[in-house]
């Protein structure tokens, strides 16, 4: 059994991290569901494994915090949703780079729900979108934005962080940062391509989908 929790107002980083540490450890030890837990933060930023001090434009704007997760700077925000997940690599195969594409999969299958055509490219973490009304970047290549970030962590192959999609935060906020260390695209979210959906709508798509990628 997966439980699908999700909180309401503003939850603090800190308070989110100790618990899923504690949930994925109960899960290790056989005495916890897997779970999915749906999250908005106040404005801050995270900084992964992988962070360079230099992608770090504005320390001063908002709370920065040092994350265990893969990957690089993000920001994390109101109007975005969280999707924090706590799953059993041993149910769902010892493979991180299978777990990692099947995230990528079913952010991708949410996204199909609003009729948006979600991208993964190589060497850029994160779900993609194609801006066609935009013009081309210099090599000639189409302009894109991403719209959804992964960064996951494991313990024990127990998974813990996980996915962030934007629904409608302030895309301004993500100006501080170099997000995910990438500066040749821009962010995006469900709004700003002229959607008007609502967190609660991304969450029926979340757990509508969740089912065809992880079979639950």
């Amino acid at each position: 059994m997966v439980e699908w929790i999700t909180s309401d107002g503003l939850t603090g980083y800190e308070d989110a991290v100790a618990f899923m540490e504690d949930r994925a450890a109960a899960i290790a030890r056989g005495e916890a569901d897997e779970a999915i837990w749906l999250v908005e933060h106040p404005p801050l930023y995270t900084a992964g494994t992988s962070a360079r001090h230099e992608d770090l434009r504005d320390p001063d704007r908002f709370p920065v915090f040092e994350s265990k997760r893969g990957g690089q700077f993000t920001y994390h925000g109101p109007g975005q949703r969280v999707v924090y997940v706590m799953l059993d690599l041993n149910r769902h195969g010892r493979d991180i780079r299978c777990f990692v594409q099947n995230l990528e999969k079913w952010v991708i299958a949410a996204l199909a729900e609003f009729n948006v055509t979600g991208h993964i490219r190589d060497g850029r973490v994160g779900v993609w979108v194609e801006r066609p009304e935009r013009p081309r970047l210099p090599d000639g290549s189409m302009a894109e934005d991403k719209i959804a970030a992964i960064g996951i962590r494991l313990r024990k192959w127990v998974s813990f962080h996980g996915i962030s999609i934007n629904v409608e935060p302030e895309l301004e906020h993500f100006s501080g940062i170099v997000p995910c260390g990438i500066t040749d695209f821009g962010v995006t979210s469900l709004v700003d391509l002229g959607l008007p959906v609502t967190m609660t709508d991304v969450d029926v798509a979340l757990k509508r989908s969740f089912g065809e990628i992880f079979g639950d």
